[in-house]
């Protein structure tokens, strides 16, 4: 008899997981045996082609096109992912913006928006799934933090700060849904292989890994391999941390 995948039965939604680190989230969740939503805020065809591939791989998805700053945009993604799947036990928020800006070119609306997606969107993601999450007797909350805010980054401010909001958010939830069998945690990725838009900055490619210890960049499988382990049975004495996964790029000093 073939044994039973750790997250069988269990129900996931990951923002932003139409490519990327995203994307292998959700693979690797759906791999597990969990139902997952695929979301995305504007590329519908990116959303809907991650979801057909991992049905196409004999794993159940949903593809559902939503901006995580919207309250009633994410309300009515996690009701169409109750009505689908029957529940909700995983909020992985990835969703998030990149941009390179110097500090004395920064606009106050860029630096809204940034913070908004990043921060905001775990609150309002939370707002939604928690109630869900009651219902199934617990649950997972997993943001994507990141290296930047905590080994220092030039011309990302808003993402540090962002960044560093989200960890905090995730410590308080932590302490408060305890008590509802719901952990909260982060995983900060380091140097990580993947296709960056412009707007991202800095170097990229096999440049990025020059100076990781481990000698290259991460693979996106390697952070998602983190987000399914913190969501799964051996996960759940976890709660309130950042796990970082970076090849000792940064050793948490």
């Amino acid at each position: 008899m073939a044994e039973a995948r750790a997250l069988a039965g269990k129900v996931a939604i990951v923002t932003g997981s139409g490519k990327n680190i995203g994307k292998a989230i959700a693979e690797a969740l759906a791999a597990e045996g969990a139902a997952v939503v695929i979301n995305g805020r504007g590329d519908k065809a990116i959303v809907e082609n991650t979801a057909n591939a991992i049905n196409q791989a004999g794993g159940r998805a949903m593809p559902f096109v939503a901006d995580i700053t919207k309250p009633d945009a994410v309300a009515a993604m996690v009701e169409a992912t109750v009505k689908e799947f029957g529940g909700l036990d995983i909020a992985v928020t990835n969703a998030g913006l990149r941009r390179q800006t110097p500090f004395l070119d920064m606009s106050l609306d860029e630096w809204r928006e940034i913070l908004s997606v990043a921060l905001d969107g775990a609150f309002i993601m939370a707002k939604a799934a928690v109630p869900e999450m009651i219902k199934r007797g617990g649950g997972a909350l997993i943001g994507l933090s990141g290296i930047s805010h905590h080994a220092g980054a030039k011309e990302r401010v808003h993402v540090n700060a962002s960044k560093a909001g989200l960890e905090g958010f995730t410590r308080g939830m932590a302490i408060e849904l305890a008590q509802h069998n719901i952990t909260a945690n982060c995983v900060a990725p380091g140097s990580i292989d993947t296709v960056r838009g412009a707007s991202a900055g800095g170097p990229h490619g096999r440049a990025l890994g020059s100076n990781v210890p481990a000698g290259r960049q991460g693979k996106p499988e390697e952070i998602a391999a983190m987000v399914a382990f913190l969501a799964g049975p051996n996960g759940r004495y976890i709660t309130g941390q950042t796990i970082h996964v970076n090849g000792g790029l940064f050793l948490g000093k």
